[in-house]
Order: C-alpha cells, then structure tokens, then sequence
C-alpha cells in the first residue's frame, strides 16, 4: 500500500505541474468566443483534479502489477510518457503562447493516446483500464471544445 501512495502522489503531481508552470489566463480566456455549452471555467480544475487522481490510481496499479514498470511493456510506456507530455502541453499552447490551433490539435493528441493507454493497460489491469475511460471521455469533450473554440476564434483567411 506504500508504493502504491507513493506512485500515486509522485504522478498526481507531475499531471499537475503544467497548471503551476502555465496557470490559467482566466483574462485571456474569457476573451475568447466559446459555445453555449462551454463549461463554467471553475468547474475545469475539478473535474481535471478528478481525472489526475483517476490517472494516478491507474499508473499505480501498473506500477504495481509490473514489478516497477520491470515486466511493463515498452508500448505501454512509451505511450503513457506521449500522452503525459500532450497532457502538460495543453497549458502551455492555450495559456502560454495563446494558441488556440495547437492547443485542439493537442488535444487531438491526448484523446487519441488516451484511447491508446487504455488499450495498452488492459492486460496488467481491468480496473486500471477502467479507471482512464472518464479520461478519455473527458478529453474527447475537451477536444470537441476545442475545435469549436478554435473555430470561433480563428482569424479569416484573407488570401484570395
């Protein structure tokens, strides 16, 4: 139970580390065009605190299972440090260098790695796979908010 507290706490905080090096421009982002069903802006870090706790949970069960990652496969790995990076590239892309584009194909990245890690979970654990499909559907939401917010916020193509 030590480890898994320790694994758990050590990814809780590397998710989160993005949101103290890029915080959110609430300024910013309020200048920004969203849909209707845009959620409140507050409501974002919980659900993310949520959704962290559910990654921590689930990559401490493989750690866990895999004998620290010793009888993990390199898929499984590799595709969670890709969706690890994707995930902290979020902020920087939409608060730090204000970039609505890349910040949807970021998200583009993230559901599809987080589809991917599910998949690639499932044979050291069913409930650790269980446990990444609100991130998934969280970050195929995200995406969807994304591509609308960058569609309403892209500036027109004056070349003729």
């Amino acid at each position: 139970m030590f480890t898994f507290i320790i694994v758990f706490l050590i990814t809780y905080a590397l998710f989160s580390i993005s949101g103290v090096l890029f915080p959110t421009d609430l300024a910013y982002y309020a200048t920004l065009k969203k849909p209707s069903w845009n959620p409140p802006a507050k409501l974002f870090g919980i659900v993310w605190a949520v959704i962290y706790a559910l990654i921590s949970a689930s990559v401490a069960i493989v750690y866990i299972s895999t004998d620290g990652f010793q009888q993990a496969s390199t898929s499984y790995v590799l595709i969670l440090l890709i969706n690890y990076v994707a995930n902290q590239a979020f902020t920087f892309f939409e608060f730090k260098l204000k970039n609505v584009r890349l910040a949807f194909l970021d998200t583009v990245l993230v559901a599809i790695t987080t589809f991917m890690l599910i998949y690639a979970t499932i044979p050291y654990s069913k409930l650790a796979a269980w446990l990444l499909v609100p991130y998934l559907l969280w970050s195929c939401f995200a995406t969807l908010l994304a591509w609308t917010i960058y569609q309403l916020n892209k500036k027109p193509n004056l070349a003729y």
